[in-house]
């Protein structure tokens, strides 16, 4: 398959490109693209291409697809934990969520992570590869298929550091976003990012208006330092300025996620500080009860502690939330199904 092309790894204008140069007419890459975002698996399910097309595609490409691994449901409230098989046998995690405004998504961009947060499970391992465009599409694919219900949103926000990965997450949100296809529109769309300053710049100049989500995670940078490696290379203040531009330039309210780790990050002196230093920002800040991993020593604030902190921030005028814990009795967050399945 090395030699074949993945066409869901071509955006709508390249696959155009691809039938021009097979000597078909342009029209063709619609009618593939949509079978694509449809969930076909094999050509032979393109009834509107003639035999002849459907074995030369065959030759040339092949239609990637995820299989099913795992699959938990919450009884507490319905979401949906999916480990899922890559083509190559590594494995991911997608997680459907269930709110009033409709169903959201959460998906991988990398298998494994290289960006070393202390509280993570997903990147103990490190980074085993990047996902191509249309591996991060077939997870709104399959599952979409498979729950039978349209999902409204996507959070980028599953194992992987999106950024990291950024033309190929670039790539994919284009293809998402097309008419041709699934058509999820920007503004229902949320990009989770550790702090990569300059791809937040450059992001910013995307013209894609979806909403940035930065995992923040500490007031200062001694407390960020210890707890994500990352601030060694962008500081507070400088991914602080990012946000910013990218407020700016987008007009989108940033979102702030702050992970509260229990004697860490969550004083009252780090509410304050942390509110006098992004208090000037058009931004939300979602504060999340850490989810307990294994192999970390960390455990969760109490609820006491977080309404206290989230208090402090609404008093200096700042939007706040606390995140619903959802998934609690399946391992929903980041990288735990994945890890208890390779432990095994």
């Amino acid at each position: 398959m090395s030699d074949k092309i993945n066409l869901k790894d071509l955006s709508y204008e390249e696959l155009e490109e691809f039938f021009v140069n097979i000597g078909q007419q342009k029209y063709r890459a619609k009618q593939v693209f949509q079978w694509l975002h449809n969930g076909v698996t094999n050509f032979d399910e393109m009834t509107n291409l003639s035999k002849d097309l459907r074995a030369m595609l065959a030759e040339r490409s092949f239609i990637s697809t995820v299989s099913i691994v795992d699959k938990r449901t919450s009884r507490l409230d319905g979401t949906i934990k999916y480990l899922l098989g890559l083509n190559d046998g590594n494995l991911i995690e997608s997680v459907i969520m269930r709110y009033k405004h409709g169903i959201t998504i959460c998906i991988s961009t990398q298998v494994g992570c290289r960006m070393g947060c202390n509280f993570c499970a997903s990147t103990i391992g490190g980074l085993v590869r990047h996902l191509t465009p249309g591996e991060i599409l077939d997870q709104v694919i399959f599952i979409q298929k498979d729950i039978g219900e349209r999902i409204s949103n996507i959070v980028l926000m599953g194992i992987g550091e999106p950024l990291d990965n950024y033309d190929n997450v670039i790539k994919f949100l284009k293809n998402v976003n097309h008419p041709a296809g699934i058509n999820i529109g920007y503004r229902h769309i949320s990009l989770s990012t550790c702090g990569l300053v300059p791809a937040i710049l450059k992001l910013s100049k995307e013209n894609m208006p979806i909403t940035l989500s930065v995992s923040l995670h500490a007031p200062n940078d001694e407390i960020r330092n210890k707890i994500m490696p990352v601030n060694r290379s962008y500081s507070i203040d400088k991914v602080l300025d990012a946000c910013r531009i990218y407020a700016e330039t987008t007009k989108r309210r940033i979102t702030f996620e702050y992970a509260m780790i229990s004697g860490i990050n969550d004083s009252v002196d780090n509410a304050r500080e942390l509110s006098s230093k992004i208090k000037d920002l058009l931004c939300h800040v979602n504060l999340i009860p850490i989810n307990k991993v294994e192999e970390k020593e960390y455990s969760k604030s109490s609820s006491k502690q977080i309404n206290l902190f989230k208090s402090i921030l609404e008093k200096n005028g700042i939007s706040t939330t606390v995140r619903r814990e959802l998934g609690g009795d399946i391992n929903a967050s980041c990288g735990q199904l994945r890890r208890g399945h390779s432990k095994k």
